[in-house]
Order: structure tokens, then C-alpha cells, then sequence
């Protein structure tokens, strides 16, 4: 644009990028006094952090809402998508208590370890649901399907957390050239999935079997709308039909008008 550039520059270290930023700015405000004509902008990583972010609202809510969508369709109520979906802010809560724990900054790296934390949270939730469902569809009770979902399906989900968590141990402890990177987003996962764990396998069978109760309860009040709703209809018809039987009964049989004219004669 053809104008003078004075840049300054900072490296952040053992505190978080937005924060220092927003001292910073508050700082210059409060004694930098610009003349006319001057401005001042942030950039460098505090400007990629943001766009980061501005990505991340967006991207996040559509991909949660596709998610649901499939689980829907899958197993055609909204209901156990719900009740599925009740793994992601539990497994959330469990990221957010282990950066805190370790004292890390809420960041890009973070963001991005939540996202993989809900995909392996609801897959251990589809895991457990579906076998709850299997073991419906054979006859069993809600509360013994949930029962037997939690007993037989314990050593996958453990299996599962245990795999990913010991894969991510690496990174959470790294102390090497990226490590600032890295440690965030396997926080969030260890942290995470002990949280999820233990929602699956202890809150989501206790949930389920009020779950059914709920579908079951709203099926039979719309089987018995239907049903009043086809009773009334069989009703009318039949009113009507007895009424036009009526009608023909009343009706007069008129014998044929008498032919006039002259007869002519032989």
C-alpha cells in the first residue's frame, strides 16, 4: 500500500498466545498514544490462531451435526442418537479437566484433539447401543439388554480407550522441538477418553433401559391416535352408508305414467 512498516516481534513462552496478547494490547493501549495517520495490527501466530478458531466454529457444529445425522439413520430414532450423543460433552468435560490439570492454554492443537476425542467417543457409544438393540430385538428386557451390553462389551471399549491412550502417552509427555504442539491435543485425548469410558460403561447402560421406556411410551400413544383416529373414520362410513340404505327405503316407487294419444280404429 505503498506506507511505512515498523514491525515488532515476541516470542511467548510458559503462558498462553491469547492471553499475552490481550495484556499486550491492553499495555500499548493504555501508554502507546499514536499519532495521526498510524495504526497498529497483531499478526504472526496470534493472527493464525484466530483464523484457526473462526474455522474451527464452523466446522465443528456441521461435522457434530452430520454425525447425528448418520446415527439417526443408522438406527432410525432420534432418541438413541441422543443418547449417544451424551458421550461427546462427557468426554469433553474429561479434556478440559486434564488441561487444566497440566496448566495448558486452550489452542489450534487442542481444538483439533478435541475432534478426534468425539469421533472414538462415539464409536464406543454405537458400539454399546447396538449390541443393546440386538439383544432387544431378541426378546430380552431393556434393563438386561443394557446389563448384558456392559458386561460383554466391557473388554472392547476398554481395549479401545487403552490402544489410544497409550498411543498418544508419547506425545503427552514429548519434550523435544513440536512438543508444544503435540502435548495439548494428547492431553485432551488421555483425558478425555477416561471420561468417555466411564460414561459408556457405566452411565450409558443406566440410561438406556429410561430410553426405552421413553421410545416405547410415545410409540403406543401414537398407535392408540391412530387407532381412535381409524375408529371414528370406520364410524363415519358406516353412519353414511346406513343413511343412504335409509334413503333408498323412503324413496317412492313411482308406477310409469299412463300413455295418451288416439287409438286408431280398422
Amino acid at each position: 500500500e505503498g506506507r511505512r512498516v515498523i514491525t515488532v516481534q515476541a516470542n511467548v513462552r510458559a503462558r498462553p498466545l491469547a492471553s499475552f496478547v490481550a495484556d499486550a494490547q491492553q499495555a500499548v493501549a493504555a501508554r502507546v498514544h499514536l499519532p495521526p495517520g498510524y495504526t497498529i495490527s497483531w499478526g504472526g501466530s496470534f493472527q493464525d490462531l484466530q483464523e484457526g478458531m473462526a474455522r474451527l466454529a464452523t466446522v465443528v457444529p456441521v461435522a457434530l451435526a452430520v454425525i447425528f445425522l448418520l446415527l439417526y439413520l443408522m438406527f432410525g430414532s432420534a432418541r438413541l442418537a441422543t443418547l449417544i450423543f451424551f458421550n461427546v460433552p462427557f468426554a469433553a468435560v474429561g479434556g478440559i479437566f486434564a488441561l487444566a490439570l497440566r496448566g495448558m492454554p486452550f489452542s489450534i492443537s487442542a481444538a483439533i484433539g478435541f475432534i478426534a476425542l468425539f469421533g472414538i467417543a462415539i464409536l464406543n457409544g454405537v458400539v454399546m447401543v447396538s449390541y443393546m438393540e440386538e439383544r432387544r430385538k431378541e426378546g430380552l428386557a431393556a434393563a438386561a439388554a443394557a446389563w448384558q451390553a456392559a458386561m460383554t462389551r466391557l473388554r472392547p471399549v476398554l481395549m479401545t480407550a487403552t490402544v489410544a491412550s497409550l498411543g498418544f502417552l508419547p506425545m503427552a509427555v514429548s519434550t523435544n522441538s513440536g512438543a508444544e504442539v503435540q502435548r495439548p491435543l494428547a492431553t485432551v485425548v488421555i483425558g478425555g477418553l477416561i471420561s468417555a469410558t466411564l460414561l459408556t460403561l457405566l452411565v450409558l447402560p443406566a440410561l438406556y433401559p429410561w430410553f426405552c421406556r421413553a421410545r416405547d411410551a410415545f410409540r403406543a400413544s401414537s398407535n392408540d391416535v391412530s387407532f381412535e383416529r381409524n375408529r371414528r373414520s370406520s364410524r363415519l362410513h358406516a353412519g353414511a352408508a346406513r343413511r343412504v340404505k335409509r334413503a333408498r327405503f323412503l324413496v317412492p316407487k313411482l308406477s310409469p305414467p299412463p300413455i295418451s294419444g288416439t287409438h286408431v280404429g280398422e
